[in-house]
């Protein structure tokens, strides 16, 4: 291993390995030291979170004595930092390059569960070599993401989950359909980022899935869910000491079931789930940790259908919720995950629910605008490439912040496009009466002016792109709309959608693809008609 001196700063060193064959330069103390494995590069459904996570291991395993070394190749991140870890191996994370710096620095354990997948994947392997993990053990999170065994636990454990199957050939995929009953929620095995995933309508686009996207075989099995129609999705980050459980807070998704959870905007605490399932969400949560002998961070993802909590997913691992979690709560997630590692007990901790007197409510940014052609609607499949969060006394003044943050800010008055699918028609009636009280004018293509108008709501009707000019594009272009609410009906919509969607991208125009999003945006530009937005720091809404 050689030494990268920084200029300028005492003390400060990068060491990487080489095949030079010159000398190891790099010292080794009699110190108690612990090893974290980072992330890696960034990409899309594993990003900066982790790199939070991972800073926060390090300052936490400093103040408890411990000398902390980061094994991280990402530039970009602050683990990569001078002055984060007490020694950074600018390294590859994989099997061959964590041994070589294990059985060098010989450190008492290693945490992987910081550093998203990537580490994950090789925890195993470093076990197996005789490596201390550190917190949840390799089989815990393993389990975890073996969707079979994962569907017989909960069944063990009384705990609610869509009807779902594996099928590992397309003649198991269609009979496994017809079992489930349309629409159903498709997806590879062992995916990260919702990679691959879609909500399929009919039989013929389950064989077209199951042909062209993952060519299902023994090897490559196609996971078949119930998809849970019209649900709320709620997920929850919880401490957990193999033990006792901690729910730091439960956070409800604004888009409903169907939405990746990285690609929806939510709130903290939730807004209108109630309280029974809060209660059942926190002692599912419990439940799970205690079986999976978590120790450590745990994610879990809920749907709350027809007045039902059902399971989505598990994850004993630290997720892109809890930077989040821990600004809005006030409490240190990784901090205390780590001191959980080090041997302590929750009780040992002091933790208390704290009743929050603000909301916090996430968005996330897309990349859309760099990728013009691109129709920019949300699916199952994952597409956000950052977080931003807004905090206000109320939900609406929240939103409006988050999205605001997201470079979406929203009009206070102006003329609003509305066009929907069918299955939405019915709840638009409501939004645009809310969005005309507020001052706005409706203007909307003929299925949906229709409606509306049957509803006796006032529209303004525009003609679609096929039915001549002027059209919604002209509107759009002369910048004649000041919001667009478009619901698509699946992922192969009809070229008017996609069209609207990605002109509202290039000409700045706020866009909502989903109804949930929508009734939020209202309640947004309500609270901003009647509030003055202003800045305030995190200790202002904490002291």
């Amino acid at each position: 291993y050689r030494i990268v001196p920084v200029s300028g700063v005492e003390h400060a060193e990068y060491y990487y390995s080489t095949y030079s064959g010159a000398e190891d330069e790099v010292p080794v103390n009699d110190k108690k030291k612990i090893m974290i494995l980072g992330g890696g590069p960034n990409r899309i459904g594993q990003g900066i979170e982790f790199d939070y996570t991972c800073v926060h291991a390090a300052f936490t395993l400093r103040d408890n004595g411990y000398e902390s070394i980061m094994v991280n190749c990402n530039p970009e991140t602050v683990s990569t930092d001078f002055d984060t870890a007490n020694k950074l191996y600018f390294e590859p994370v994989t099997v061959e390059d964590v041994l070589a710096i294990y059985e060098k620095e010989k450190p008492e354990g290693v945490i992987v569960q910081f550093g998203g997948q990537t580490p994950l994947n090789i925890a195993q392997a470093l076990k197996d070599a005789g490596v201390k993990i550190m917190g949840t053990q390799p089989e815990g999170i393993r389990l975890a993401e073996d969707r079979e065994y994962f569907r017989e636990r909960m069944i063990a454990l009384n705990i609610r989950q869509p009807e779902s199957g594996t099928a590992r050939s397309l003649e198991e995929a269609v009979e496994l359909g017809r079992q489930i009953g349309y629409p159903v929620m498709v997806r590879p095995s062992f995916v990260l980022g919702g990679r691959g995933m879609e909500v399929i309508y009919d039989e013929e686009n389950l064989k077209r899935y199951g042909v062209e996207a993952i060519q299902v075989s023994p090897e490559y099995p196609m996971l078949i869910d119930r998809f849970l129609d019209n649900a709320i999705e709620a997920e929850v980050d919880a401490l957990a000491d193999g033990t006792d459980t901690f729910v730091a807070t439960v956070m409800e998704h604004i888009e409903l079931a169907g939405i990746h959870s990285g690609d929806s905007a939510c709130a903290i605490p939730p807004v209108t789930i109630a309280p029974k399932h809060v209660r059942t969400i926190e002692e599912h949560a419990a439940k799970i940790a205690k079986d999976f002998q978590v120790k450590g961070i745990l994610n879990v993802q809920f749907a709350i259908c027809d007045d039902e909590v059902y399971i989505i997913e598990a994850n004993p691992r630290a997720s892109r919720t809890v930077p989040i979690v821990s600004k809005v709560t006030g409490i240190s997630m990784a901090r205390h995950a780590t001191e959980i590692m080090l041997g302590k007990k929750l009780k040992d901790l002091g933790l208390k629910p704290r009743a929050c007197r603000f909301i916090g409510v996430k968005e996330a940014v897309f990349p859309f605008n760099m990728f013009p052609e691109v129709d920019p609607v949300l699916g199952p499949e994952m597409r956000a490439t950052g977080e931003v969060m807004g905090i206000a006394d109320n939900f609406g003044m929240a939103y409006y912040k988050a999205q605001e943050a997201a470079g979406c800010i929203l009009p206070t008055s102006g003329k609003v496009l509305v066009t929907v699918s069918d299955r939405d028609k019915k709840f638009i009636e409501p939004i645009a009466r809310d969005l005309i009280s507020l001052g706005f004018k409706i203007v909307s293509t003929g299925g949906t002016a229709e409606y509306l108008r049957g509803q006796g709501v006032e529209t303004e009707v525009v003609n679609k792109l096929h039915e001549g000019r002027p059209n919604l594009g002209d509107m759009i272009t002369n910048k004649q709309i000041d919001l667009i609410i478009n619901t698509p009906v699946d992922r192969t919509s009809m070229i008017d959608d996609s069209f609207i969607r990605m002109q509202s991208i290039q000409k700045k125009i706020p866009y909502m693809t989903t109804i949930a999003a929508a009734r939020a945006t209202v309640e947004g530009i309500r609270s901003a008609q009647h509030v003055k937005v202003s800045p305030r720091s995190l200790q202002e809404y904490h002291s």
